[in-house]
C-alpha cells in the first residue's frame, strides 16, 4: 500500500481523468465542472483507489497550486485567532496582507482572501474525498471489509472539512459522493442543523467501522473519528455525546500528555503521545511537503536563523497577560489578569511557564538563543510576542532554511491533540453539571504537566526559572462548583491551546465572541492605535459566501 505521507502523482492524474476532483478544476469554477466520464470497476483496482485516498489526505496540506491558499486559507486556521482576543496580524504593517488586517479589526467583506481560500480549499478537499469514495465503491479488487474501512476514512476526512465550513460560513452547499453534479446544489438547500446532522452521522458510522490502529502513520483510526465528533458535538452543544466520544479516546489508552510541554515542538516526537489528528509533513522532495500553513508566521530572528521570517501571528498583550498567576499559582479568573501587563524578563510577578513555551519574550531564551528586539519585525507596531510552537530549534536537522525558508520543517501539525480531547471531555461534564471532580482531575493533569515542564536541563532551553517567577498549581476541590469550573475550563483552553487556532471558534460556540472581542478592542486599543473604531457585531460572526462564488453560481447562492 502506498505511503500516505507523500503526494502520489498518479493519483492527481486519476483525479484529472475523472474530471470530478479538485485537481481537475480551475480556481473559480470548482462547483461548476460537469463530469466528463468515469472509470469502470475493472479499471479501478486496489492501487488506483488507494492513490485517490492519498490525494484526499494530501488536501490536509492546503497546498494545491501555489502558496497563497496555504497562507490565507490554512488548515490550522491561525487566521481566525486574529479575529479573537489572542493575536495580532503581525508582519511589516497593516497594509501587508491587508485582508488579514481586515479580520483583525472586524471588517470582514465577501471579497476577503481568507473567505475565498477557505471556501476553495475546503471544497477542493471535499471533492477529493467524494471522488475517492466513488472509486472505492467501484473498485473490483477490494474485500468488503477493506472497502468499508477505506470509505470510513474518507467520510471522516470529509466530515472534518464540512465541520470547518460549519464553523466559518453561515450558509454553504452540502453534497456527498452520490451527487455527481455539485453545480446544482443550492447554498440554502440544508439548514445548519441538518448539515451538522450529516457530519455527525458520518462520524458515528465511521467510528463503528474504522480500526483502532493503522499501519501507516497519519491514516485515520476510530479515535480520530471520535475526537472530531466530540469537537463537532461541543460546537452544536450536544454535551452528552461529546462526553461519550471524548471518553472513547481517553479510555483507549493510546494517547498521553507529552512529558514536557516543549515536546510538541520537536519533530522527533511526531506521531507520539498527543498526536490524535496530525497532518503529516516531511523533509523530502526539496521541501514540497513542508508545512506551508505556518510559513508567514516565523519570527524575524536575529541572524536570520530560520532563513527569513515574516513574523505574522503574534500574541496579543491580552493573551500574554492571561498567563499571569496569583500567589497560589492559579489564573485570575475574574478578568483582573489584564490589570497589569506582562512584559519581557523584567516582569516581577508570577507567570504560568507555558507563556515561555508559547511566545518569544525579550530577555528570555528562544530554543537556547537570546530573544531580543531584533527578532521582532515591527516591534513598535506589533510588539514582541512571536509564536514558538510550530518551530523547532533552528539547528534541528528537520529545519532546512537553505531549501525552504520561514522556519519550515518536518514537524507535523496537530489539528487535535490529546490535551484538547481531555479538555473537551471536561467541558462536556461541566456543561452537564455532572462529574465535576472528574473534570477537575482532567484539567489538573494538564496543569501538572505544565508545572513539571520547567526543567532547566531540558534542551533546547525556553524557560529560565532563574529569571522568571514560574508558578502553576492545581485547582483545589474547595469552591469547585459549575460556575467556577466553567471559568477554569475556558481559561485552561486559552492557555494550553494558545496560538493553535482554537480560540475564535471557542468564543463562537460559547456565545461570547462579540462581548469578548469588543471589550478587547477597547482595552487593547490603548496600546494598538489601529484598533480605533474597530467593532464586531453578531451578524459578522460567520463569513459571507465569497462574492466570486456568488457571481459564478447564478441564483444558487445568495
Amino acid at each position: 500500500m502506498k505511503n500516505f505521507n507523500k503526494y502520489i502523482k498518479s493519483a492527481v492524474g486519476i483525479l484529472a481523468a475523472l474530471s470530478l476532483g479538485a485537481a481537475g478544476t480551475s480556481c473559480d469554477d470548482l462547483l461548476d465542472t460537469k463530469p466528463q466520464g468515469s472509470f469502470t470497476s475493472e479499471q479501478i483496482g486496489d492501487d488506483e483507489a488507494v492513490e485517490l485516498m492519498t490525494a484526499a489526505y494530501a488536501s490536509l496540506m492546503c497546498h494545491f497550486f501555489g502558496n497563497n491558499e496555504s497562507f490565507a486559507g490554512p488548515i490550522n486556521n491561525w487566521v481566525f485567532d486574529v479575529r479573537s482576543d489572542d493575536a495580532y496580524k503581525g508582519g511589516d504593517g497593516v497594509t501587508m496582507e491587508s485582508y488579514l488586517h481586515q479580520l483583525e479589526v472586524g471588517n470582514v467583506q465577501s471579497d476577503n482572501d481568507v473567505c475565498n481560500f477557505k471556501w476553495r480549499n475546503n471544497y477542493y478537499s471535499v471533492s477529493r474525498c467524494n471522488t475517492a469514495i466513488r472509486a472505492l465503491k467501484s473498485a473490483g479488487n477490494l474485500s468488503d471489509d477493506a472497502r468499508q474501512s477505506y470509505i470510513a476514512e474518507m467520510k471522516t476526512l470529509r466530515a472534518y472539512f464540512y465541520f470547518d465550513m460549519l464553523r466559518i460560513f453561515k450558509e454553504f452547499p452540502y453534497f456527498d459522493e452520490t451527487v455527481i453534479d455539485p453545480s446544482s446544489c443550492r447554498a440554502d438547500q440544508y439548514t445548519r442543523d441538518e448539515i451538522a446532522g450529516f457530519i455527525r452521522k458520518d462520524l458515528r458510522d465511521s467510528y463503528d467501522i474504522l480500526p483502532e490502529n493503522q499501519e501507516q502513520v497519519g491514516r485515520f483510526t476510530k479515535y480520530v473519528a471520535a475526537a472530531i465528533l466530540a469537537k463537532v458535538d461541543l460546537f452544536v452543544h450536544e454535551y452528552a455525546e461529546a462526553e461519550t466520544y471524548a471518553g472513547y479516546v481517553i479510555d483507549s489508552g493510546k494517547y498521553d500528555l507529552y512529558p514536557n510541554f516543549l515536546d510538541m515542538s520537536k519533530p522527533e516526537f511526531n506521531n507520539q503521545y498527543e498526536a490524535v489528528l496530525a497532518v503529516q509533513f516531511s523533509s523530502a522532495n526539496n521541501g514540497a511537503q513542508y508545512n506551508y500553513n505556518n510559513c508567514l508566521n516565523c519570527t524575524w530572528s536575529e541572524g536570520n536563523l530560520y532563513g527569513n521570517g515574516d513574523d505574522f501571528y503574534l500574541g496579543s498583550q491580552n493573551l500574554v497577560n492571561a498567563f499571569r498567576t496569583d500567589a497560589q499559582g492559579l489564573p485570575y479568573l475574574d478578568g483582573s489578569f489584564n490589570d497589569e501587563n506582562v512584559d519581557g524578563a523584567d516582569y516581577a510577578g508570577n507567570v504560568d511557564p507555558r507563556l515561555d513555551f508559547t511566545f518569544g519574550r525579550i530577555g528570555m531564551p528562544w530554543r537556547s538563543h537570546n530573544y531580543n528586539e531584533k527578532w521582532c519585525r515591527n516591534y513598535d507596531l506589533y510588539g514582541q510576542y512571536s509564536g514558538k510552537k510550530p518551530y523547532p530549534a533552528p539547528e534541528n536537522p528537520a529545519v532546512k532554511p537553505g531549501i525552504v525558508p520561514w522556519g519550515a520543517s518536518s514537524l507535523n501539525m496537530l489539528l487535535i491533540r490529546y490535551a484538547d480531547v481531555m479538555l473537551m471531555k471536561a467541558e462536556a461534564l461541566i456543561e452537564q453539571n455532572k462529574g465535576l471532580d472528574e473534570a477537575r482531575t482532567l484539567i489538573n493533569d494538564i496543569r501538572a504537566r505544565a508545572k513539571r515542564s520547567v526543567d532547566p536541563d531540558y534542551a533546547p532551553i525556553d524557560c529560565n526559572p532563574m529569571v522568571a517567577n514560574y508558578a502553576v498549581e492545581e485547582y483545589p476541590a474547595t469552591g469547585w462548583n459549575q460556575d467556577y469550573a466553567r471559568r477554569a475550563l475556558r481559561m485552561e483552553r486559552r492557555l494550553e491551546l494558545a496560538m493553535e487556532g482554537h480560540r475564535w471558534f471557542d468564543l463562537v460556540r460559547w456565545g461570547t465572541a462579540v462581548e469578548t472581542v469588543n471589550a478587547y478592542y477597547a482595552s487593547e486599543g490603548k496600546i494598538r492605535s489601529y484598533y480605533a473604531g474597530a467593532n464586531l457585531s453578531e451578524d459578522e460572526i460567520y463569513f459571507p459566501i465569497p462574492v466570486g462564488q456568488v457571481d459564478n453560481a447564478g441564483d444558487l447562492y445568495k
